[in-house]
């Protein structure tokens, strides 16, 4: 028997139609046909636009007769359309007043908020396509892999390639970022963590480099067009519509590597901007219920980018719900990560909501079970809320405490070594009922300075940028070593590259979920650009060059990470596990004017860890714990020893030769572990009960 709803009813624009199915929303192939649904509460009437691929003009126009509106839905199938050659959009007509928060327009044919695929905007005009679902898995999931065991290395998908020396035959793509996976796992790291890779505009920046004249562009991709879509100028097939089969490609060998994916999205703004911006779809359809909206219709701009999302609007909370189960369900993501995510907490009027259904839909959502949900825990208009952001026992954080006081303790800055060791146990302050899952630690990302910049300037240098030095934070809590920028002073360059192992080893010795900014393992440099946003060139693209001539840190990094991965005292805890030390054991030194800084991360005689910071310009000689019996310390890494003694192969560490002391250089970081005593020249001590002297 065949399905009578897999025939026409009437015939509109010289297409046979029927009355479609109002959910779900977006194109969807059915039998015979496509499903066009698009919600608007307030427009009169709505017109589907269909085009033939890459032809200016569309083919045909076909209103929604009112027969075909349920509520505020407009849906329509259409039959006998070739999915593959076809691109549509919609025209919204109702009442131009601003002052009420409408602004339907019917000129502008307007993107779907759901569709699927976009057409590629370098090859003409940004419209929506349907998307087929006939990917083969291969039987591939997310990886489910516990949030303390991860490390995350957060990189550009197009940057990560691009530049000619990474020697890959699709440069900026997915594809070519495939030809990557070696070099991650070799690396260490077991999840990525993508900047927007939502369909975005990359061109979407009035201003031009002061000195080339070159168009500056939005290179991070922080101004959504299409939630629904992958960017189809990241695929080296986007030009034939085949980006989401690139991008899932990707995924499913990424998750065979052994590596998730985490993809950076923004709910908090479009790329509509306020009532200077374009049209493209929210505001089309229905302004008055996508953005938060003064009285008088003008925009609140807590993102700083013109608009806010009104993401607790029932109906706006349903599209952000159904966006995110869809990339889970459909694209296997792994987790998210939400971009100045305290606006997600935030009501119509932007007040706090002390119960925001959105987060809570989120963290209780079925289908979002066991994505990682991170939070960046602020937004900016000044909402900082690391610490105390709205977690349902569910969200990580951005930790941004453990950034600054990281940086202020490498730079030697006195009054942080106490804060330095409760970040370094996962801030229990921050996060005691979450546990060390809940801190992402981190000391750089994209917005600000990389590593070796950190160590390399005292001041942020964003002339390129075309704002005069005025944009990018001021608070970069970095120090240039005794000279700003590129040096051949070899004093200076090793100490700078001293700096960068302290930084890194820190990090990897912290309890909770580190995350790397890709390329900080080989020494990336912006020569001094914080917010290095506008440029999509070499400043921003990863120089492959950088592995030989940077091999040393790269080593370094490598050898840290499996480190970390070899001692789960390091990754998850317990806090208790964790005594603090001195230039005498059992004796921290908690003073305003202490810049060191030793812990013992003590699991028993299998998993016992030492690690002892100096931030002083001086060395000192520090007395050592005892560590369990039947074993002797051994050095894994010592950031002043030249390499490649300043790290050594994880289960292969050499025995410290005199067991009651280590000697921590100027500016440096040692870390010991404690192994069996056979072959290490002594016997172990007997431990004390550990009580203070």
């Amino acid at each position: 028997m065949e399905r009578i709803d897999a025939y026409p009813t009437r015939t509109i624009g010289g297409f046979s139609v029927r009355a479609g199915r109002p959910l779900p929303f977006g194109a969807t192939p059915v039998p015979g046909g496509v499903n066009f649904s698009v919600y608007s509460n307030n427009a009169t009437a709505m017109t589907l636009v269909l085009y033939r691929a890459g032809e200016s003009e569309p083919m045909a126009e076909l209103p929604f007769p009112d027969s075909y509106v349920i509520g505020g839905v407009y849906s329509m199938t259409v039959f006998d359309l070739d999915v593959e050659d076809i691109e549509y959009g919609y025209r919204a007509y109702g009442p131009f007043d601003p002052e009420r928060g409408h602004r339907f327009d019917p000129s502008v044919v307007l993107a779907d908020p759901y569709a699927r695929l976009m057409s590629d905007a370098s090859t003409g005009p940004r419209r929506s396509r349907v998307a087929l679902d006939d990917f083969d898995w291969e039987d591939d999931r997310p990886l489910r892999l516990p949030h303390e065991d991860l490390v995350i290395y957060e990189l550009h998908a197009r940057g990560f390639t691009k530049d000619p020396s990474s020697g890959v035959s699709a440069p900026g793509t997915y594809a070519g970022l495939i030809e990557k996976i070696p070099y991650l796992r070799e690396l260490g790291v077991n999840c990525v963590e993508l900047l927007p890779i939502f369909e975005f505009d990359e061109n979407d920046n009035p201003r031009s480099h002061p000195v080339t004249g070159e168009p500056l562009s939005n290179y991070w991709g922080y101004n959504t067009v299409a939630y629904f879509a992958p960017k189809a100028s990241y695929a080296s097939t986007g030009r034939y519509g085949m980006q989401a089969d690139e991008f899932k490609n990707l995924v499913k060998h990424l998750h065979k590597a052994g590596i998730e994916v985490i993809l950076d999205v923004v709910f908090n703004h479009t790329a509509e901007g306020n009532e200077h911006g374009p049209t493209i779809s929210f505001k089309g359809l229905d302004n008055a219920t996508y953005y938060m909206l003064t009285p008088d219709g003008h925009y609140y701009n807590f993102s700083g980018t013109g608009n806010t999302l009104n993401c607790n609007n029932p109906v706006v909370r349903g599209f952000v719900l159904d966006c995110l189960r869809y990339w889970a369900s459909e694209y296997h993501i792994d987790g998210f990560r939400f971009d100045l995510a305290a606006i997600l907490g935030r009501g119509p009027d932007g007040s706090l909501l002390w119960n925001p259904p959105l987060l809570e839909s989120l963290a209780y959502d079925p289908v979002l079970r066991d994505c990682k949900l991170i939070a960046e825990a602020w937004d900016a208009a000044g909402l900082y809320q690391v610490g105390s952001f709205p977690n349902y026992c569910r969200w990580s954080e951005w930790n941004g405490r453990y950034r600054d006081t990281v940086r202020r303790f490498v730079k030697g800055d006195t009054g942080v070594a106490g804060d330095l060791a409760t970040r370094m146990v996962g801030s229990p302050d921050l996060y005691a009922q979450r546990g060390t899952s809940a801190t992402i630690n981190f000391v750089l990302c994209h917005d600000g300075f990389t590593l070796n910049d950190l160590v390399s300037y005292n001041e942020k240098h964003n002339y390129a940028n075309g704002e005069d030095n005025r944009d990018g934070d001021n608070n970069n809590q970095s120090w240039n070593c005794g000279h700003e920028g590129p040096t051949d002073d070899p004093e200076v360059l090793a100490l700078r590259g001293r700096q960068m192992r302290n930084v890194l080893m820190i990090l990897l010795a912290s309890q909770g979920v580190p995350m790397i900014l890709a390329g900080d393992e080989v020494g990336r440099t912006q020569q001094g650009n914080n917010n290095a946003y506008c440029h999509d060139g070499p400043m921003t693209w990863f120089d492959w060059d950088l592995v030989g001539r940077n091999a040393d840190l790269l080593r370094f990094v490598r050898k840290a990470i499996r480190f970390r991965q070899a001692h789960p005292v390091l990754r998850r805890g317990p806090a208790s596990a964790v005594s603090w030390h001195g230039v005498r054991p059992w004796t921290a030194d908690w003073s305003e004017g202490c810049r060191v800084l030793a812990g013992m991360f003590d699991a028993g005689a299998d998993d016992c860890v030492y690690v002892a910071a100096n931030s002083h310009w001086e060395g000192h000689s520090l007395e050592l714990p005892a560590p369990p019996a039947g074993t002797v310390w051994h050095v894994f890494a010592d950031t002043a020893a030249p390499t490649p003694l300043d790290a050594h192969e994880p289960g292969a560490e050499p025995p410290l030769q005199d067991q009651s002391r280590v000697d921590v250089g100027p500016r440096s970081v040692v870390v010991l572990v404690a192994h069996g005593a056979a072959g290490a020249g002594g016997q172990a001590e007997q431990r004390d009960n550990g009580k203070e002297e």
